[in-house]
């Protein structure tokens, strides 16, 4: 099956890249990442760079990266909101707490990087209310894209070629580094169904 999935993935991106350049863009703008998983897979990506602007914003000021209130917060904002939307309400919490987990992947990462090279800490200090508006903004839209990508989700292993497929491509078109691949591998790791469920 991974096999299968490593030659596919290439191909398909081909597939796209040639689609794209005769056709113009498949779907929306030409960096979006490709298959059935790929907007979802590009609005996790949106917020995992959003996850910069949060460590800019608490860097130096001596701000924790763990905010447990803050947290648990948004898992209830997001089970509500989920139940509203019709969307399963523990399978989207169990998906956000992947995202927070993600995020503090992202902090911890840049933290380190900036406190061992500070020449390359940034220079200004985002506002973390402005953040928190674009990250609500995503909330509402990520449920939204669980929703329309259930019958996808549900089938494990489709599910999981779409999803290596979105996450293969989005890390292509979106420069992602080490740090930031290993924060959407955390991110994606609730998004199908597990298997036998």
């Amino acid at each position: 099956m991974l096999a299968t999935t490593a030659v596919t993935v290439p191909q398909a991106m081909a597939a796209d890249a040639d689609a794209r350049t005769s056709n113009g863009p498949v779907s929306g703008t030409a960096s979006t990442p490709i298959g059935k998983l790929g907007p979802l897979t590009d609005l996790i990506i949106e917020r995992i760079l959003v996850s910069d602007d949060v460590a800019a914003s608490k860097f130096g000021t001596g701000s924790p990266i763990e905010d447990p209130v803050r947290e648990a917060q948004v898992l209830e904002s997001v089970r509500k909101q989920a139940d509203a939307a019709g969307v399963n309400a523990d399978a989207a919490v169990a998906f956000f707490r992947d995202q927070i987990t993600a995020s503090k992947v992202v902090q911890r990462g840049l933290v380190a990087r900036w406190t061992a090279h500070p020449e390359e800490a940034p220079t200004t200090r985002p506002d973390l209310g402005a953040i928190r508006t674009r990250l609500d903004r995503l909330t509402t839209a990520l449920l939204a894209e669980l929703k329309a990508t259930q019958h996808v989700r549900d089938k494990p292993i489709a599910c999981t070629v779409q999803l290596t497929l979105a996450g293969v491509s989005g890390a292509v078109v979106d420069h992602l580094d080490a740090l930031h691949r290993q924060a959407l591998r955390t991110a994606t790791d609730s998004v199908c169904a597990p298997v036998g469920q």
